[in-house]
Formats: C-alpha cells, structure tokens, sequence
C-alpha cells in the first residue's frame, strides 16, 4: 500500500469490534468489570447483534449477554463528548431485550412472567476525562434530575493507571489520535501507532496476532467515508446554488413589482397593458397591486 493511502475517519471503532470479537479479549474485558466472578469461563458469554436499522454507525457499541442472567451494553464515546449516548442507551437497551425475547422463545403478552437478565451499561471515554461525570444517566441529563417513568444509568470508564484491556483500547485510540495529528489520515499514522503499542505493551497480543488485520480494517472504508463526504459536499453546494435562485427570483419578483407599481401610478396605460409588459406578474398579481396602491393616491 503507498503511503499517501487515507484511512477512514471511524477507525478506532472497527478495531474495537475486531479485538472483542475473539472470545479470550471477550473474557478478559467481563474481567475487568467484574473482578469478583471468578467462576466465568468464555463459553458462557455471547455477543448480542444491535440491528443497524435503529442507530447507524455501530461499530463501536458491544451487547455481551452473561450467562443469560445478565447484559452488559458497552458503547464507546470518542474525543468529543456527548450526553446523547445515553439516549442511545436506551435505544439499544431496548433492542437487546427484544432480541433476547426472540431468541428464548417467550411470550411477553402470555401470563407467565418473562425472565429478564439485569442491565449493565458502560460509556468507554476515549478522551480526557476533565469534569465528566462517572455516572451518566436519562433523567440527570435530559430531565433535570427528576424521576421519570423512563430511567437508564450507564457508568463512564476514562483511562487509568491499569493495564487491563479496556484500557490499553483506551490508549490505542489516544496513540492513535496522537500519530493521526503528526501524519495526517495516512497509512503512516497507523503503522506507528501499531509499532508504537506494541513497544508499550498496550494490545500487543491482539496487534501482533492481526497486523495485518489491523490494517486491513483501518484502511479499506476510507472510499466510504470519502464518498460520503463528497456527497455532503454536493448537497451543500446544491442547497446554496437553490437559495442563491430564490434570491435571485425574489429581487427580481421584487424589481417587477416596482417597475408596475411606477407604471400604475402614472396611470398611462391600462392594467391589462401593464401586465404584458411585466410578464412575470399575472393580471391578477397586477390587480392586486393597484389594489393596495389606490388608497395611497
């Protein structure tokens, strides 16, 4: 690949799906959020799918069902925070129970209780902390606090001093905004920030096993992203060259006007007259115009 390739701008978000797709990073991302249950093994955890028709760009949100008795929903928020993740949050809460109704075959409107694993959700932060909060919820954030029938609470995770795998993503994706600064959207970025975590020991296992991978995933969307954004382009550019035509339209429209009223004032010609020669007004428009002038004379 040459060195003047772009990469797509959503790259951290496919290497996040890529690295907990393999059930040992699986294992050790519940690990580090539940320390204490020293009784899981890999095979009792499994993926759950968040149907793209709901939410576009998904692919840096993981549903992990546990053992059936519990979901946890991980989304991750990027450099530029946003309280509306936790609406999105709900929406893929929602989601995931839906789909775990349908794969258990039960019947919510039968009379037998329904059995619902208990909800866990996360924010990943992949920016500086600063004054965020720990703990973003529903009702603190869209409700002023106050208690509403709908509630969902989703606990933010920021870099740490630990070197569990949630935070050496963490810091991938910082290395990676780092090298993207100094060398653009190019395939240089990514090798650096490749060599430079797995000299720091941060996913190295991961990068060394899927370089190639790796490379793969944060190189081949870029003609997406770019046809996107040259579609933003056209349309932006489209909508400027309508308003620059009704502008257009509206000073001339406006300069007709003026030229009939002038002409209806001298009252040298007929109304019919002056509507063949301003032949953008219809007789009715001229009509009217006269109409509003009469009582000024």
């Amino acid at each position: 690949m040459q060195d003047d390739i772009k990469i797509k701008r959503t790259v951290k978000d496919s290497v996040f799906s890529d690295l907990f797709k393999d059930k040992k990073n699986l294992l050790a991302l519940y690990k580090t959020l539940h320390p204490e249950d020293t009784n899981i093994a890999e095979d009792m955890l499994h993926i759950g799918t968040i149907n793209t028709v709901l939410i576009d760009d998904l692919y840096n949100d993981l549903g992990l069902f546990v053992r059936d008795d519990k979901i946890l929903l991980l989304l991750e928020a990027q450099s530029t925070w946003t309280v509306n993740i936790v609406a999105r949050m709900l929406l893929y809460a929602a989601q995931t129970y839906q789909e775990y109704f349908e794969r258990t075959q039960q019947k919510l409107y039968g009379s037998k209780k329904a059995k619902m694993p208990k909800p866990e959700l996360y924010v990943i932060y992949t920016g500086k902390k600063g004054e965020k909060p720990d703990v973003i919820s529903l009702s603190g954030e869209f409700f002023g606090g106050e208690d509403a029938c709908i509630e969902v609470k989703a606990r933010v995770i920021y870099e740490s001093d630990s070197k569990d795998i949630i935070n050496q993503y963490i810091i991938f994706c910082k290395v990676f905004n780092r090298q993207v600064r100094k060398y653009g959207r190019t395939q240089e970025a990514v090798t650096e920030t490749v060599r430079i975590c797995k000299d720091k020991d941060v996913l190295s296992e991961y990068l060394a096993q899927h370089e190639r991978e790796v490379l793969t995933i944060m190189m081949k969307l870029f003609d997406e992203e770019y046809q996107q954004e040259l579609h933003w382009k056209d349309k932006f550019q489209r909508a400027i060259k309508k308003e620059v035509r009704k502008a257009e339209q509206a000073t001339k429209l406006a300069t007709e006007q003026a030229t009939a009223a002038r002409m209806i004032q001298k009252g040298k010609m007929t109304l019919e007259e002056i509507s063949e020669c301003v032949p953008s007004l219809s007789f009715n428009d001229i009509k009217k115009l006269a109409a509003e002038i009469a009582p000024a004379n």
